[in-house]
């Protein structure tokens, strides 16, 4: 039998800011950073104060880790063209958000962002993808490193580490074979299952604590609520998206009607070659 886990949108934004959670998205994390960590708190941002109106500057969860380190987890549902842009303004303001005045430009947050989305993002092969800053010499080709005053300095060995690193999941590209504990992960984040093999760090604790009918009656309500307005939102999108295409198919085949009657051909032609009715041809000017 099938166990009903709640959707990961939903328990970011809900379950998961509680600190007896806390494993579940230090277990994410760690599968898809590569290496272990421990969240030390759950940061109220000023990203997160501002209109509702200002999406760009909004975050589903901004948490900071026993390392000082900074991530930001986002969870985006709907298509964004200027995604890219969003995510580098997020990752700025964190940065700017967390500087005192007064302080040097070695007190610079690292900061990772980590986005979730169910649109294919960009043109690519893959369903994880990993963005960082490497600076290389245009005639040598070589990488810049740190020099050893810099790496006591700053306690970094490599000067990506500086800046801030971008993970982007495109879940709707996963196969839904988990090849690795992080593909288990991406399963879930998927299919909002997890099969009994599945070992990932975090997978066990996330199939006890989201399982969605041991939710209080409260939570279970607006869970609900917040399942059937997904679902309405993306009949929606469909919809859009279909009649457009309809729209433009039969705009197009006006088109090649009109220049076919320009060009002197017979209505049964055009009607075999568009498929419009004669009246339809007929209008067409």
């Amino acid at each position: 039998m099938t166990q009903h886990l709640v959707r990961f949108d939903w328990a970011i934004k809900k379950l998961l800011r509680s600190k007896a959670n806390f494993g579940i998205l230090e277990g994410f994390l760690s599968e898809l950073l590569g290496f272990d960590l421990k969240i030390m708190s759950i940061i109220d941002s000023e990203s997160n104060k501002e209109d509702k109106s200002d999406k760009s500057n909004r975050v589903d969860i901004l948490v900071e880790l026993l390392s000082k380190e900074i991530v930001i987890v986002e969870v985006q549902v709907n298509t964004e063209h200027d995604y890219f842009h969003r995510m580098l303004y997020g990752t700025s303001k964190v940065i700017t958000e967390h500087m005192r005045a007064g302080q040097t430009y070695s007190h610079v947050k690292k900061v990772y962002s980590v986005n979730v989305l169910y649109f294919n993002l960009g043109h690519g092969d893959d369903y994880i993808y990993h963005g960082t800053t490497y600076y290389t010499g245009v005639h040598s080709h070589n990488p810049l490193g740190l020099d050893e005053k810099q790496k006591a300095l700053y306690h970094k060995e490599y000067i990506h580490q500086i800046y801030p690193e971008y993970y982007l999941i495109n879940v709707n590209q996963f196969n839904d074979v988990a090849k690795d504990t992080l593909d288990e992960w991406i399963y879930f984040l998927k299919n909002e299952e997890i099969k009994e093999d599945f070992r990932a760090k975090g997978l066990l604790e996330a199939k006890e604590k989201l399982d969605s009918f041991k939710l209080p009656e409260s939570e279970k309500k607006d869970y609900d609520r917040f399942v059937e307005n997904m679902r309405y939102q993306n009949s929606m999108a469909e919809s859009t998206y279909d009649s457009g295409v309809i729209d433009g198919e039969i705009k197009g085949k006006i088109e090649v009607a009109k220049k076919m009657k320009e060009a002197g051909m017979a209505i049964e032609m055009i009607q075999q070659v568009t498929g419009l009715s004669a009246e339809e041809i007929e209008i067409a000017s």
